[in-house]
């Protein structure tokens, strides 16, 4: 579904991908993993246009991700960020729906306002919490509405950005069972960014380790704790000694 050859990008001096090649199977849940400021949401940005590579080439489902409309291009995808990225002032319900209510994925209100209950309700939330402000609710909750929002379009791709950030062990437990079990309900290509080896177990099919502008090691989850790849190695053991140097 998604395919990166040498891609390339740098901000003046600073050479962030330095020749990264990386393939997603659709249907697949592909975790990237590695250390901060490494490359990893650069590379997600660039597969969504949000920056320009400065060459190599990226493809989604065989076409150039540069080709094409780019609003049809944008509504193959679902997005969890980081910080939730919900809008304060807006109901739950409206910030779910809110490709729903615009755009070419446009639906009437009403039809919308009850896709987003739908939403809410396979993450977990009562349909009462579609009328509460985001400001209502806890770090877990906006999580997942911030979920609700990523798939309800029921996009095609689907890019998880550290999602389990801020969150306690048992409600980021509860996030990780369910991206898998979303991911898996929908057929969806999914890629994740993120630093917890508990949701890489817990969501991933295949791993990509970035370091250096590159992809060290890449390969199914159930070869990652026996890789014998140095870096991939040291990473998922926390070793401040080996061959990725620790900032002093």
């Amino acid at each position: 579904m998604i395919k990166m050859e040498n891609v390339q990008k740098s901000f003046g001096s600073n050479h962030v991908l330095r020749g990264l090649d990386l393939q997603i199977e659709t249907g697949s849940s592909m975790v990237i993993i590695g250390g901060s400021g490494t490359g990893k949401s650069i590379a997600l940005k660039c597969i969504l246009g949000l920056i320009k590579q400065d060459s190599g080439t990226i493809t989604v489902d065989g076409k150039d991700a540069e080709a094409g409309d780019r609003d049809a291009f944008l509504a193959r995808f679902g997005m969890l960020f980081q910080g939730g990225a919900l809008f304060d002032s807006l109901p739950v319900w409206q910030n779910v729906a809110f490709r729903l209510l615009r755009g070419s994925l446009k639906r009437p209100h009403d039809e919308a306002r009850e896709i987003a209950i739908e939403k809410l309700r396979r993450v977990g939330l009562k349909p009462d919490v579609g009328d509460r402000y985001p400001a209502e609710l806890s770090g877990g909750m906006q999580k997942r509405v911030g979920l609700a929002r990523a798939i309800a379009a029921e996009p095609e791709i689907i890019f998880f950005d550290e999602p389990t950030t801020g969150l306690d062990p048992i409600m980021s437990g509860v996030i990780n069972d369910l991206i898998r079990e979303i991911v898996v309900e929908m057929g969806a290509t999914a890629m994740t960014i993120t630093h917890d080896m508990t949701s890489v177990r817990a969501i991933a099919d295949n791993i990509a380790m970035l370091h250096d502008g590159v992809i060290q090691w890449t390969g199914p989850v159930s070869q990652m704790d026996n890789s014998g790849n140095p870096y991939l190695d040291q990473f998922i053991q926390g070793r401040a000694e080996g061959p990725i140097e620790a900032v002093r």
